[in-house]
């Protein structure tokens, strides 16, 4: 099966190794991945602020970067959920019916991560070792918006070597939202404060979850209270091996 790879601001700029997971764990399982050069933001900013108008020419050139593609698979579930949701509704208000009928059939072939392995792969082992314990946070676009389910922790549940332990209160935000940080920076740091709590109560080592932008919320903080805590996202965790092949 041939693949095509969105890989989002976040990780294209910031977490790079990301995106190299995703390849790795769908080369794995015998897929060939390409990556359109051309890809740029899908405009979750701009709709999220409220300037749907600005975002109009971004969802005209993702229709035309993956026009040719299969199937498009993302490591972020806020960015697949804007795409899925919102891309249709933005496209009819061009008045481009041509545009219209090709986002809403480009929309339904976008899928984040885990779902793609889980639901359409039909995958729940890939073939993963890692030795740590963790814990999982399920961003609010992939609990709510995408309803990815339990596509994670069956993920999770498969690789080698792995403890998965249950993090209290786990469906509570952690406070992020891209520019709702900046905004209601106080409301932010509150929920941040109690998702960080969660996850020290956890006693794990890592945090993982299937979006970029939460996790560097989460990290900073874990950081700046210099738990030891790490946060990884979830294709990182897949594409592992780590001491495999040292028995």
């Amino acid at each position: 099966m041939r693949v095509s790879l969105f890989i989002t601001c976040y990780t294209d700029t910031l977490f790079p190794e990301t995106g190299q997971a995703v390849v790795t764990v769908l080369e794995r399982l015998g897929h060939t991945v390409d990556f359109p050069e051309a890809q740029t933001c899908c405009g979750q900013m701009h709709v999220n602020t409220g300037y749907q108008k600005e975002a109009l020419p971004l969802v005209r050139h993702f229709a035309e970067t993956f026009r040719d593609a299969e199937l498009i698979v993302s490591p972020s579930a806020s960015c697949t959920g804007l795409i899925r949701e919102f891309y249709p509704g933005l496209a009819r208000r061009t008045g481009d019916d041509a545009l219209a009928r090709e986002v809403e059939a480009l929309s339904r072939r976008v899928f984040e991560f885990s779902e793609f392995l889980v639901k359409e792969l039909d995958v729940s082992d890939v073939g993963a070792y890692y030795p740590h314990r963790v814990t999982y946070h399920p961003t609010c676009h992939s609990l709510r918006g995408l309803g990815v389910g339990d596509a994670p922790t069956r993920l999770l549940e498969k690789v080698r070597g792995l403890e998965l332990v249950a993090l209290e209160n786990d469906s509570e935000c952690c406070g992020f939202g891209g520019t709702f940080a900046v905004k209601n920076a106080d409301t932010s740091m509150a929920m941040l404060s109690d998702k960080v709590r969660c996850i020290l109560n956890s006693k794990a080592e890592i945090c993982i979850a299937a979006d970029n932008s939460c996790l560097m919320h989460i990290g900073g903080a874990l950081h700046r209270q210099r738990t030891g805590i790490r946060t990884v996202h979830l294709a990182e965790v897949l594409a592992s091996t780590e001491g495999v092949a040292h028995g």
